[in-house]
C-alpha cells in the first residue's frame, strides 16, 4: 500500500491525491507570506524604537499612544502571517480565538497603563502631599 491511500476498518482503501494535504480549512504560509509578516514585524518594532530614541515627537503621550498602536498593529501582523487566523480556518474558531486574545490585551494594557499612572501620580518623589489628606 503507497503512502497516499489509507484502509478504513472494513478493509476499504481510499486513495488520497495529497498525502501531506490537512482538509480544507488548514492555510499553511509560504516562505512569502512568512517573510512579509517578518519584514512587517521587523518594521513595526523599529519605528517605536525610533521614535523613542530620536525623540521625534515631543509629546510623551502621543510617543505612548503610536507605540501602543504599533503593538496592537503587530499582534495583527503575526496572528495573520505566523498563527495563520482567518474566518475560514478550523471552523471559525480562531476568529473566536482572535476575539478572546483582543479582549485579554485590552484588559492588560488598559489595566497596566491605570496602574503606571497611578503609581506615576501618587509615588514620585517630587510628589507633594498635605497633610490634611492622611487624616
Amino acid at each position: 500500500m503507497s503512502a497516499s491511500t489509507s484502509t478504513d476498518t472494513l478493509g476499504h482503501s481510499h486513495a488520497h491525491p495529497n498525502p501531506h494535504s490537512h482538509g480544507a480549512g488548514h492555510d499553511h504560509g509560504t516562505r512569502r507570506s512568512y517573510l512579509i509578516g517578518f519584514a512587517l514585524s521587523v518594521i513595526l518594532t523599529a519605528i517605536p524604537f525610533w521614535l523613542v530614541m530620536g525623540d521625534v515627537i515631543a509629546d510623551r503621550t502621543v510617543t505612548t499612544l503610536l507605540i501602543m498602536a504599533f503593538g496592537v498593529v503587530q499582534i495583527f501582523v503575526h496572528m495573520v502571517y505566523f498563527l495563520h487566523m482567518n474566518t475560514k480556518s478550523e471552523g471559525g474558531w480562531t476568529m473566536m480565538a482572535a476575539i478572546f486574545t483582543i479582549i485579554i490585551i485590552v484588559i492588560a494594557l488598559a489595566g497596566s497603563l491605570w496602574v503606571m499612572f497611578h503609581l506615576n501620580t501618587n509615588m514620585m518623589p517630587g510628589h507633594v502631599m498635605n497633610p490634611a489628606d492622611l487624616i
